[in-house]
């Protein structure tokens, strides 16, 4: 079978979303005729109030020759922005099917950022996703949340992770005092890293990521360590040298960092969400609760071998067989009703 994915989120971007299509498309490229579309051959502009994520600068026609070079069986389209846009158009153009998968929460994120009511924007990806043969997301909340805004064909596809990088390796030595808190994640308003650096809490609070928000927090929250972004070994080592790892964002739709923390053997804390309930699968691995401080506290107290245990579950392999077996009932179910309809003919 020949796959085409086309996202915009891609490296040198640091992202759930660039993550998991770099992961993926690596464990995929061995099983099926993969072709990736992504920013790299084109030039890019910087997201204004974003500048660490660039947009792809690109004609339709560009994108209709890519994929037309292919001629795919499917194409799945990871990302709502430029070079997902003219995909969709040229998929339904020539009658090719494709997926699509809602990642981020752009209701709320731009309600964050701007008098935008979400509303409006729903509307307009109920028109996105629409037209695919499903659009696939983290968790069962989030598939009947999207259906009951009128979203239609939504498919749960489990997300995972490279559990091997984070559960093995060697410890940072960070000579901070104890417990250490430790957050992962973009700095960006969304991610509400604000009411993690606010709480009162004992030790230390470590801070692995960077973004818009950096600078401002940086200068509020001197008493925070700030690493900004850590990749391969010396990501995993700093996961394992926490106590307690923090997610405070209420708008992510999984949040695969909490998975990381886990598969190293960290309890974490956070407040109610979907995500974490997927992710948690009903183990005590980590604490949920309205109140950050006293999930976090709470949590210091969990088993960092079940903690690690539940984190091994969440492997890039188990995600990479159930994202194939989706697109796999797609591309059969529209050969079939083609066949049907030439029959018919």
């Amino acid at each position: 079978m020949q796959v085409m994915i086309v996202t915009d989120a891609w490296r040198p971007q640091v992202n759930g979303v660039a993550r998991t299509y770099e992961w993926l498309s690596s464990h995929l490229a061995t099983r099926v005729d993969l072709r990736m579309l992504t920013p790299e051959p084109f030039p890019r502009l910087p997201l204004p109030t974003y500048p660490e994520i660039e947009l792809a600068m690109v004609w339709p026609v560009s994108v209709a020759r890519a994929i037309a070079k292919v001629t795919p069986d499917i194409v799945h389209i990871a990302t709502e922005g430029p070079l997902g846009l003219w995909a969709r158009r040229y998929c339904l153009s020539r009658s090719i099917p494709f997926t699509t998968c809602y990642h981020t929460r752009y209701p709320e994120y731009i309600a964050r950022r701007y008098p935008v009511p979400s509303s409006w924007t729903y509307s307009l990806l109920r028109r996105f996703h629409g037209a695919a043969a499903c659009t696939l997301v983290a968790t069962r909340e989030l598939a009947r949340e999207l259906r009951h805004r009128g979203f239609e064909r939504v498919v749960q596809w489990r997300r995972g992770i490279n559990v091997s990088s984070f559960a093995n390796g060697p410890v940072a030595n960070f000579d901070l005092p104890r417990p250490i808190f430790l957050y992962v994640g973009r700095l960006a308003v969304e991610k509400s890293v604000e009411d993690f650096l606010r709480l009162d809490l004992p030790g230390s609070k470590l801070v692995v990521g960077d973004g818009p928000e950096r600078v401002r927090l940086q200068i509020l929250y001197p008493q925070a360590r700030f690493l900004g972004a850590l990749h391969g070994e010396s990501l995993g080592a700093t996961y394992r040298a926490a106590d307690c790892f923090v997610f405070p964002s209420k708008t992510d739709t999984y949040g695969l960092v909490m998975a990381e923390a886990l598969a190293a053997g960290v309890p974490v804390a956070c407040f109610p969400s979907a995500g974490a309930r997927e992710i948690f699968g009903g183990e005590e691995c980590g604490v949920m609760n309205e109140d950050l401080r006293s999930a976090a506290l709470t949590a210091l107290g969990l088993s960092r071998t079940l903690c690690k245990e539940v984190g091994m579950r969440h492997s890039l392999e188990a995600s990479a067989d159930d994202f194939l077996a989706i697109l796999r009932r797609q591309a059969a179910s529209y050969a079939a009703i083609g066949s049907r309809r030439r029959r018919l003919a």
